[in-house]
């Protein structure tokens, strides 16, 4: 059975502002950064290690949306059966849920890191038990990896490599393997960064609309590219070639904002289709390139021609 994530992210978004926000805020000194001049990103310790800073020469300010745990740039997987868990503490407002992983944190609070290092200049590295996004507050049978670093020859491009180790008991509540629907990864930025566009190929974009909401817009970008642009032309592209579904995308709330803080923001997010089991691995890599339209295709054309026929690598997906 295929898991769609419709249901379940329309939940998601329309609560995150109102529970997820009680998460005690991280420390404002955790924060680990690379620059090469044009482009700066970083990862927090205090945020499950995600994705939490990027910006660059011509757009100098975070576009990371920062409201939540649920928000970020971060890692979050689907599998297993759909479990009421309110006798447990599990949030009346995602129940019933299924086995969700989350790099951020859960619904009151932030995971936990165990590995956090800048290695070298270019190269940031995390390692995060990740929280279960129901519960306020349970580690999930899992733990999280991510490389983050500069595509060489490309200041404005990062490549981020992710990988999730699946750690449950055979016999957990959640069951065996599920085909689901998972977010390759999970985008949030700053609201002011509201124009959708697909890239087509030889510098041909397609504009992408949907209303505030959620529920989220579903779009097929053939080039396994979106990009969200702000009012002045600048704008952040997801490359994801291992997507191999609709990817879901669209802002939440009427609200323009340019903070990082704020609860409205736009999300995007490519999906892949894939089965998780309780002892699963699955390694994946991922693009952001920014900067003006121009640069956003020409780095997605070289990108295309290097990485189109890139696929996800999965390890006991029935065990």
């Amino acid at each position: 059975m295929v898991r769609s994530l419709s249901a379940w992210l329309f939940v998601l978004a329309i609560t995150a502002s109102a529970v997820a926000s009680a998460a005690e805020p991280p420390a404002d000194d955790t924060l680990l950064t690379i620059d090469n001049g044009t482009t700066k990103i970083g990862i927090d310790r205090s945020r499950g290690g995600s994705i939490t800073w990027l910006s660059w020469s011509t757009y100098p300010h975070n576009t990371i949306n920062i409201h939540d745990p649920g928000r970020l740039i971060q890692q979050s997987y689907y599998t297993g059966r759909v479990l009421d868990r309110t006798a447990e503490g599990q949030s009346k407002s995602w129940s019933p849920w299924p086995w969700n992983p989350i790099q951020g944190g859960g619904v009151s609070s932030w995971a936990r890191v165990t590995r956090f290092e800048k290695p070298n200049a270019s190269t940031l590295t995390s390692v995060t038990i990740p929280k279960l996004w129901d519960m306020p507050d349970e580690e999930a049978a899992a733990v999280m990896h991510q490389t983050t670093r500069f595509e060489p020859d490309m200041p404005e491009v990062m490549v981020i490599e992710n990988r999730l180790e699946c750690r449950r008991s055979s016999d957990d509540a959640w069951g065996p393997a599920v085909h689901c629907s998972q977010e390759v990864p999970a985008c949030y930025f700053t609201r002011n960064f509201d124009h959708y566009k697909s890239y087509l190929g030889d510098g041909e974009w397609r504009d992408e609309h949907q209303p505030a909401g959620p529920p989220w817009g579903n779009a097929e970008p053939p080039r396994k590219a979106m990009a969200c642009f702000n009012a002045e032309g600048q704008g952040i592209a997801v490359f994801s070639p291992t997507s191999n579904f609709r990817w879901n995308f669209g802002p939440h709330q009427e609200i323009m904002s340019d903070d990082p803080e704020h609860g409205a923001c736009v999300h995007v997010a490519p999906i892949s289709q894939v089965t998780l089991g309780p002892k699963s691995t699955y390694e994946y890599r991922y693009w952001l390139v920014v900067g003006d339209q121009a640069t956003l295709a020409d780095r997605l054309e070289t990108l295309w021609a290097k990485y189109k026929d890139e696929q996800g690598t999965l390890t006991n997906p029935s065990e």
